[in-house]
């Protein structure tokens, strides 16, 4: 069997000495398919993915991309592993006064000389790629001179996985991607995110609240609770008795 993509062991982190909120997680991701982590507010699953991001320090452990230990990485070094993987938002997180495609082609930054994305100088293969993936993700032509800031929420969410895309990333991270969204742009989404990771070939790791929406699109489901992993598995083995344990008696049916 091939390394996986991603691999974490010993996972820990605590805000405050001796109240850690993720408790020495072991978990490997392979190299495709959309993986869900499923839970209650609270036990640690945004925490987990900032995490691998390196958007938060953790306490201890390691974080393995392709055999490299993120955990251990600090300045340039950390800033190029962070190049290999991408992050979809829950709240997009796109730069409003530009228009679509330099959104996109902001996906490129971590690997062009700083005068280039500031003189809005991109080559052109990078704006050839940039409508591709605007395409890819159902975004027609007449998109890419619009504002960021003139869009609905699902098309700012397809112009957040078009600029996650054009990283060429090794992992692609999404946290809470469809909370912002109504129920049927939702649907679409977490579509659109399932196709990226079994046509591209990219792990896509996903934080999200909506245990259906979980079980429909994802190919492997990992349930926290309290800092722990109670639950890895796929979608058909996800009982009533394991999202008690997942949930505690909390309402699940979101």
């Amino acid at each position: 069997m091939s390394a996986p993509v991603l691999a974490l062991r010993g996972l820990t982190k605590a805000y405050r000495p001796g109240q850690p909120v993720l408790h020495g997680l072991n978990l490997d991701i392979s190299e495709e398919g959309l993986v869900a982590i499923i839970g209650p507010s609270g036990t640690g699953k945004s925490t987990l993915i900032r995490c691998i991001n390196r958007l938060v320090d953790p306490s201890s452990g390691e974080i393995l991309l392709r055999g490299v230990d993120m955990a251990q990485l600090k300045g340039r070094a950390l800033r190029e592993a962070r190049r290999h993987i991408a992050m979809v938002f829950q709240e997009y997180n796109l730069v409003e006064r530009l228009s679509v495609i330099e959104n996109v082609l902001c996906g490129r930054l971590g690997t062009l000389p700083l005068w280039r994305p500031l003189l809005r100088r991109f080559e052109p293969q990078d704006i050839e790629q940039a409508f591709d993936l605007l395409a890819s993700v159902g975004l027609d032509p007449e998109f890419a001179t619009r504002r960021a800031d003139a869009l609905s929420g699902g098309q700012r969410q397809r112009v957040g996985i078009a600029r996650a895309l054009m990283q060429a990333p090794d992992l692609i991270l999404a946290d809470e991607p469809t909370s912002s969204l109504d129920p049927r742009t939702a649907v679409e989404i977490m579509e659109l995110l399932a196709g990226v990771a079994q046509s591209r070939r990219i792990p896509v790791v996903i934080n999200i609240h909506n245990v259906e929406l979980a079980r429909r699109y994802a190919c492997r489901i990992i349930g926290m609770s309290k800092g722990n992993i109670v639950f890895d598995g796929v979608p058909e083995a996800l009982h009533e008795s394991e999202l008690s344990a997942i949930y505690g008696g909390e309402d699940w049916q979101s």
